[in-house]
């Protein structure tokens, strides 16, 4: 992997794990026009996910500081409720990650039709919360966050974007738009990190063999794009939420889902 592509696909890394188009996806098309494959592409894929969490922290450091000062009281409170929200809906992800994700891997791979066919399905995900989503608003309870945990665990497979799912869910079950960014980005952070964790262990237990031919350089261009991608795009992506204007991606997607299809069937 050379630097440049290091820098191109970190920066869609920090732009798309935020931003409702599917990390996985454009990480699929960009090593398959690449040619990264492999350890090569495993190990790159630890290192942007660590960078979009870091991201993460540093943008939602208010929100975290208050959650952690909150559970410090060791008592039921606000803070208390809201972490135990978070714990509820990574539990299907959890069980999809531990026991089911290389299962699905093996079943629907990671191929342009794949991915192709995933992006129109968040596609149509976002845009039928942008025309169908309930006119008054709520807290998320704890059975949203249940099912938006359920959503998550859906975007496993590849092209489905983890927060077009998760925020387009609790849209149409009528949660608070200014709430559902927050608590989407906050809810992923644990996954992210068990999915790097896991494939870290991949690595040591041979079943992929190392950074094989990736360069120090080109780790070091992808984990800073993806740092610095993921700060701006999680920062903007929570005012587009607040805004309702979601649609606009599902029409992104479809294009590019549409493109990825047909590259796929003509090359």
């Amino acid at each position: 992997m050379e630097w440049f592509e290091a820098l191109i696909m970190g920066l869609l890394q920090g732009l798309t794990e935020f931003l409702p188009v599917s990390s996985s996806g454009h990480l699929a098309i960009m090593s398959n026009i690449f040619g990264i494959e492999g350890e090569e592409n495993l190990t790159f894929t630890i290192v942007v996910h660590i960078a979009t969490v870091l991201s993460t922290l540093c943008i939602l450091w208010k929100e975290i500081d208050w959650l952690l000062k909150g559970l410090l009281k060791l008592k039921i409170n606000d803070e208390t409720i809201y972490f135990l929200k978070i714990c509820l809906s990574m539990i299907p992800i959890g069980i999809v990650g531990v026991f089911f994700k290389d299962y699905v891997e093996s079943i629907f791979g990671e191929g342009l039709i794949v991915v192709g066919g995933m992006l129109l399905v968040t596609a149509m995900l976002l845009t039928f919360s942008y025309y169908v989503k309930p006119r008054t608003a709520r807290e998320i309870t704890f059975k949203d966050a249940f099912v938006i945990g359920l959503a998550q665990a859906c975007a496993v497979l590849p092209g489905l974007s983890r927060s077009g799912s998760t925020i387009a869910t609790g849209l149409l079950l009528g949660c608070k738009k200014e709430r559902l960014a927050q608590f989407s980005f906050l809810m992923v952070i644990p996954p992210i990190l068990g999915e790097a964790l896991l494939d870290g262990k991949k690595i040591i237990e041979g079943a992929a063999t190392g950074a094989g031919d990736i360069s120090i350089m080109a780790l070091v261009t992808g984990f800073l794009a993806a740092f610095i991608s993921g700060c701006l795009a999680c920062k903007w992506m929570i005012g587009i939420v607040k805004k309702g204007k979601l649609v606009y991606f599902g029409i992104y997607c479809a294009i590019i889902g549409t493109v990825a299809l047909v590259y796929s069937l003509l090359g």
